[in-house]
């Protein structure tokens, strides 16, 4: 089958390999423009565009979809398929019915629940058990297209975003490739998204970052899993900021932000506490609460604000 791949961060990757193994021909690779990053600001190509070089695949980087031009030059491609994964751009109507199999997405969630930009951090901080992705047919709306199907697996206990992110792309890269053989081979189903049950999983920014400790523990460790590594959940104490990296869930109790242990670094919330195991002051490296509490002489009782 011939394939355009559209895809931007690093997440995309497995699949973009995974239909390269498959043996379908990656006809051309769309992606996000490169942007400047880091202190000197120099553009940097997006973790996609660098693994499709790798592969001597034709890079496309429009700064829009919307003026006629990828259209066109989708056309000359001829794809039978689309396969978008983590894009970030919302394809036009013209171009999701450009493909004789349609385009097909790769969404990090069980949809219908957690459509949109996070759903790997919103199904963390929202404490849910399980997750999984889907592959799904695209449409003009916002991951509400039908779906083909879906894998599942279960979100551990202290599990972070960030390490639930690098097993939901290795899924993603599992199902993707038999989703291309049920749409040659004709098996495919469309199963309807029923909009009831859906939830929208907004982009992260920073100011969800501060905790709140009069939550309950549970609430505060679901928070700090599902900010990191960004944008990462943060306290202050003795007036200064820290990042908040990782946490156990701890039955002691105390004032809402009291620490309560020094061994290990426990700090009360709402209800029950949490340990925290990794930390990082301003200015620092991120390093465990022993490294932290050589440089930082606490006492219990004080308290995180």
């Amino acid at each position: 089958m011939k394939i355009v791949f559209m895809g931007t961060p690093d997440f995309a990757i497995p699949c973009l390999e995974s239909v390269i193994k498959a043996g379908h021909d990656v006809a051309g690779v769309f992606t996000q423009p490169d942007k400047p990053k880091g202190r000197g600001y120099a553009l940097t190509p997006p973790p996609v565009k660098v693994k499709a070089r790798e592969y001597g695949l034709t890079v496309y980087q429009p700064s829009t979809l919307r003026d006629g031009s990828a259209l066109s030059y989708l056309k000359e491609l001829e794809p039978d398929c689309i396969v978008v994964v983590a894009y970030g751009k919302i394809l036009p109507k013209e171009i999701i019915e450009l493909p004789k199999f349609g385009c097909i997405n790769i969404h990090a969630s069980l949809l219908p629940k957690y459509r949109g930009a996070a759903p790997i951090q919103w199904s963390i901080i929202n404490g849910e058990r399980e997750t999984g992705v889907t592959a799904m047919y695209m449409d003009e709306g916002l991951d509400t297209g039908d779906m083909i199907m879906k894998k599942s697996c279960v979100i551990g206990e202290n599990e972070t975003a960030g390490e639930l992110h690098d097993r939901l792309s290795a899924l993603g890269a599992q199902i993707l490739p038999e989703t291309l053989r049920a749409l040659e081979d004709g098996t495919a189903v469309r199963e309807k998204q029923d909009g009831s049950k859906s939830c929208y999983a907004a982009m992260l920014d920073k100011s969800l970052c501060q905790i709140d400790w009069s939550l309950p523990a549970e609430a505060v460790h679901n928070k700090v899993r599902g900010l990191s590594p960004w944008p990462t959940a943060t306290a202050v104490i003795d007036g200064k900021s820290v990042k908040i990296h990782k946490t156990r869930l701890c039955e002691k109790s105390g004032a809402p932000g009291e620490i309560i242990s020094l061994s290990p670094l426990t700090a009360a919330c709402g209800s029950g506490s949490v340990i925290i195991d990794e930390l990082q002051p301003q200015g620092k490296k991120r390093m465990d609460s022993r490294s932290f509490l050589n440089g930082h002489k606490l006492a219990v009782g004080e308290c995180f604000e």
